[in-house]
């Protein structure tokens, strides 16, 4: 797959639709990725939230709640939508979640929540795949949203998490680049030492369906040519699918630069419950809303 457009069309589908359950729907931005989804024939929708805004909202968008796709339920307040549209999804009334107009940290609570959330026991992640002007093939970015420093099992939980999502849009044995600074081990980087300790724990088994290859400085990890003029010999640099960052920090400034520096396209969810979740921020135009919402249509049968 070369551009996030294809994953639209991939994820057409008006006989076997997906369905998406969204917290809080009452929100214009929020139905337009429902109309424009809609508009691709990509899924059907249960709005939750308060619905006379629902309807104010629609109204305004030209967005029709009669569609036979949609289906309009009522809650008193976000937290009561946030609980209502989880349960649609743990009761598999829906396959996705996706966030309204919301706090993610109330739509988050409600996820984790021990009766009727979506925990796994894995942490969750965020995982972003871009579409970058120059480059042959998209490449995912991960987790540049949700865990500041993560530990060595945390990092091998959100290589998993990213797999699941890479193996949704057909990357069956997706390349796993581990960033550092640098390309050799050195005791005084933290993050040098478990890449090269995820390296093995891939070549023993421990972390499957993917190849791991790091420490890799980030032109090694991107660069055939930058990895063959410092001899590194591997199957991941230069070639990757997948970019492991150290931690936030690292994450957040090459997600920013991405789409700002270089003019990428992007789409992002988050990874490691029981169904995909779709967390958009406001600032989110509705084309990334509508990739969001197609990439986790498409990880819907991996989860």
């Amino acid at each position: 797959m070369k551009s996030l457009d294809a994953l639209i069309t991939t994820n057409r589908n008006t006989e076997n639709r997906k369905t998406v359950s969204i917290a809080n729907a009452g929100d214009k931005e929020v139905l337009l990725a429902v109309r424009d989804a809609l508009e691709q024939d990509l899924c059907s929708f249960i709005l939750f939230g308060n619905v006379e805004k629902i309807k104010d909202a629609a109204i305004e968008i030209t967005l029709d709640l009669e569609n036979p796709f949609i289906n309009v339920k009522e809650t008193a307040t976000p937290d009561a939508a946030a609980q209502a549209a989880v349960k649609a999804v743990s009761q598999q009334e829906a396959d996705v979640l996706m966030k309204g107009n919301i706090a993610t940290k109330t739509l988050l609570k409600a996820v984790l929540n021990k009766e009727f959330g979506l925990r796994t026991g894995n942490i969750l992640s965020h995982v972003a795949l871009f579409e970058i002007p120059g480059r042959e093939r998209l490449v995912f970015l991960t987790d540049p949203a949700m865990n500041i420093t993560p530990n060595l099992k945390e990092k091998a939980e959100i290589i998993k998490n990213a797999v699941v999502v890479a193996r949704g849009i057909g990357l069956e044995k997706p390349k796993v680049a581990v960033l550092a600074p640098v390309e050799t081990v050195n005791e005084a980087m933290q993050s040098t030492v478990d890449a090269a300790l995820l390296t093995q724990m891939q070549k023993r088994g421990q972390i499957k369906n993917c190849i791991v290859d790091g420490p890799l400085a980030f032109d090694n990890a991107v660069s055939i040519e930058a990895a063959k003029h410092k001899g590194i010999q591997s199957e991941v640099a230069g070639d990757l699918d997948i970019l492991l960052v150290p931690t936030i920090d690292v994450g957040n400034a090459l997600y920013k630069s991405f789409i700002y520096f270089a003019g990428a396209n992007v789409a992002a969810m988050v990874s490691g419950a029981k169904a995909p979740i779709v967390l958009p921020s406001r600032s989110d135009d509705a084309k990334s809303k509508l990739y969001s919402l197609s990439l986790a249509l498409a990880t819907t049968t991996t989860f």
